[in-house]
């Protein structure tokens, strides 16, 4: 690690760079910004960031918990005492906890799972009291016995492998590997093909001693550690199950979450690979295909194991109190423009990492910004900073205040930044893309502390170091612009972008920071001061990015959205569309051209005999014209829109803002997506058996990869509407 730190930092101090900034993006003069930046980093402190997330990581505080309110306590304590306006706004969430949780195998193997973390010496806060113990949080309860298999990381694709071995899942439990997808997908796959309860176990190989040395001695996770976490299926909603599509507030209907269509029906459980050992080692059957196997010293067999596994789990079902913590500084000219920053505070046990590394930057944010309003500052624009609660079991915090809100939001939200839990390493960053041009100055302009470069440097240093090809370094080295990712789900800013098509960034640091402890009682300060960021001084360089970033829409002679950036994304998703298309249409016709010419194909087993390759449907021609179309609409109205925000008209350019902002929510259809209504947005969201993983384009694309052609050709026209309603509303400018 150390190593590959100095090689990099050697590269990235050989690019040329400018800190030097004259010209800021939005302003007609820079000289307040400017100033009013360097008195806010001035402000920031390390060694604060440090006594914050020891302060609040020093007690399990997960949602309802007595830690969870005294967190909540201490962020309003630290935003009140900085100026701003505070106050705790509360929901009334449904959040099962475990009452029985029971894994044993009796047969040729006789084994009582421990279902627990050892506390270590060397983790002052592993033995508290008050821990969550290992679950996976809205399992359905049951109590099921059968013989096991194993699925490898329980996609969609390794059941079609199951297929060709004549392995039938119906009416067994499964044990799937962590990793490759969300962990939510594996019992929702499981489900689907008929087993009747799931285990989740990560596998040394991915995270544990064949990755690292294993905690305590290193970061990687010993053979008790275990990633607990939610598996409500978000795809289909996030927030309380119990109150789709309204907030969970006194009087509120409610749905028994028996019915909840975003719950599985199956019990489902996390566990450690030193409890997945003994069932792992027992199994029977077909040795599993190489790309399958793991880390344990043993030969894994796809099975049905040789004996039988006892699965039992309850539940409370209770309803909690979710405690949000909202800040405010009213705007002195827009009050009703709203800068939203948010994190969530509650954690799964201690959460050092996650999320209480990212809740400390916010603080200094907050406390800078309190500082320079102490100095005679007012910001233009509103400040609404936010602490979220309730996000791990499903983002109930955000996702109930947002629904709560939705109309004023919809009028007044300018934007939405968040940041999630925060490590050492490279700038990461998603979003809306008409803010590339936004991210990618204040990424040129914030240093690195690791090399002495800018952000965006030690990102394109890293981008074309991992780069494969001369071509792909060649144009990583020469890139001019941030690469904004794409949003997907699995932290707060879901409920903005994707439901009310509020536009919004989500800003983090990582890449230096491997480890185990995610979800689990080391998810600690010990932790997170030996591995993470030792000396939290890139807590204080998320606080200066996502601090810029709330700076400059707050004061902002003309906001920084660039639609032309959207267009040569979006135009570059609809490439990549009609790419796989032809593509597809292509291997269609080799398969079928093996079938016409009686070609043989190896079964899935070698020992088998062999099989004739199966012809296969066709793929239709699908028309992208009216997507094309809009998309040139698109390109000439956000060019408009540039040019009118060069008005000298400030009341004009006061009007033309007030425009941009909501502009995103062009892209929003009132049907939603197939199967999964709540989603809104056309271009952005999880993918149906991704999780956190983004699909853009998602109604598209989707019905392309489940070769739906009937439903691609519906979504095409939804989104050729989106953008076209866009274009139109750019052009009104």
């Amino acid at each position: 690690m150390k190593k590959q730190v100095i090689i990099l930092s050697l590269f990235c101090l050989n690019l040329s760079t400018t800190n030097a900034q004259k010209n800021v993006l939005g302003f007609r003069s820079s000289e307040n910004i400017l100033k009013n930046e360097k008195t806010f980093d001035a402000q920031l402190s390390a060694t604060r960031v440090g006594e914050n997330i020891k302060l609040l990581s020093s007690v399990p505080h997960h949602v309802g918990s007595v830690g969870g309110k005294m967190v909540a306590s201490e962020i309003a304590k630290v935003f009140t005492t900085a100026g701003w306006d505070t106050k705790i706004e509360t929901y009334q969430v449904m959040f099962p906890t475990p009452i029985t949780r029971v894994l044993e195998m009796t047969g040729a193997t006789n084994y009582k799972a421990k279902l627990k973390e050892s506390p270590l010496k060397e983790d002052a806060t592993s033995n508290q009291a008050d821990q969550l113990p290992t679950y996976n949080c809205w399992s359905a309860d049951g109590d099921v016995t059968a013989n096991l298999v194993f699925v490898n990381y329980g996609l969609p694709e390794d059941y079609e492998t199951l297929a060709k071995y004549g392995i039938d899942v119906k009416g067994k439990i499964v044990i799937a590997k962590y990793g490759r997808s969300w962990r939510g997908i594996k019992p929702k796959v499981a489900q689907e093909h008929g087993a009747i309860g799931c285990l989740i176990y990560s596998d040394p190989m991915d995270d544990g001693y064949s990755a690292g040395d294993p905690y305590p001695i290193g970061a990687f996770k010993n053979d008790q550690t275990v990633q607990r976490g939610s598996i409500m299926d978000m795809v289909i909603y996030p927030g309380d199950p119990t109150t789709p599509n309204g907030a969970s507030i006194e009087g509120a209907e409610r749905v028994d979450h028996n019915d909840a269509i975003n719950l599985l029906k199956i019990p489902v459980l996390p566990i450690s690979y030193g409890d997945a050992a003994p069932l792992l080692k027992d199994m029977d059957g077909p040795v599993a295909p190489r790309n399958w196997g793991g880390g344990l010293p043993i030969t894994y067999h796809i099975g049905p194991s040789k004996s039988m596994v006892h699965l039992k789990l309850a539940f409370d079902w209770k309803t909690r109190p979710a405690l949000n913590v909202i800040a405010t500084i009213k705007g002195s000219e827009f009050p009703d423009q709203w800068i939203i920053r948010g994190n969530h505070h509650d954690g799964w046990v201690n959460g050092a990492a996650d999320p209480i590394s990212g809740m400390a930057s916010e603080l200094e944010e907050a406390i800078a910004i309190g500082a320079l309003v102490k100095q005679g500052w007012k910001p233009k624009r509103t400040l609404v900073y936010c602490a979220w609660d309730a996000e791990e079991p499903g983002l109930m915090g955000s996702t109930e205040w947002v629904e709560n809100h939705a109309a004023e939001l919809q009028a007044k939200a300018v934007a939405y930044i968040n940041s999630d839990g925060n490590g050492r390493g490279f700038l990461g960053a998603q979003g809306s893309h008409a803010f590339v041009p936004l991210i990618t100055e204040i990424s040129k302009t914030v240093i690195d502390p690791e090399t002495g470069v800018s952000l965006f440097e030690r990102s394109k240093a890293s981008r074309a170091a991992s780069a494969v090809g001369a071509t792909a370094k060649k144009e990583a080295y020469e890139s001019t612009q941030y690469p904004l990712g794409a949003m997907g789900s699995g932290s707060d800013y879901s409920s903005f972008i994707q439901h009310l098509g509020v536009p919004s960034l989500n800003i983090g640091f990582g890449g230096e920071d491997e480890g185990g402890e995610y979800h689990s009682i080391y998810d600690s300060y010990d932790m997170y001061k030996r591995f993470k960021d030792p000396t939290f001084i890139y807590g204080v360089t998320l606080a200066q990015t996502t601090g810029r970033v709330v700076l400059r829409l707050a004061d902002a002679d003309a906001l920084q959205f660039d639609f032309t950036d959207l267009h040569k994304t979006v135009k570059g998703y609809v490439g990549e569309l009609i790419k796989n298309v032809d593509q597809m249409r292509e291997t269609a016709k080799v398969e079928n051209m093996l079938v016409h010419n009686k070609v043989y194909v190896y079964a899935a087993d070698p020992t088998d005999h062999l099989k004739t390759a199966q012809p296969v449907a066709e793929v239709p021609y699908l028309d992208f014209s009216a997507v094309l179309n809009a998309l040139g609409n698109l390109e000439k109205a956000a060019t408009h829109a540039e040019a009118a925000k060069k008005t000298p008209d400030l009341k004009k350019l006061a009007d033309i803002n007030a425009k941009l902002f909501t502009a995103e929510q062009q892209l929003l259809t009132n049907a939603g997506l197939p199967r999964r209504s709540w989603y809104k947005h056309s271009l952005y969201a999880p993918g149906f058996y991704t999780g956190y993983g983004v699909k853009t384009v998602p109604g598209v694309r989707e019905a392309i990869e489940q070769k739906n052609w009937k439903e691609a050709t519906e979504q095409m026209d939804e989104v050729a509407k989106a953008i076209d309603r866009l274009a139109v509303y750019l052009e009104q400018l």
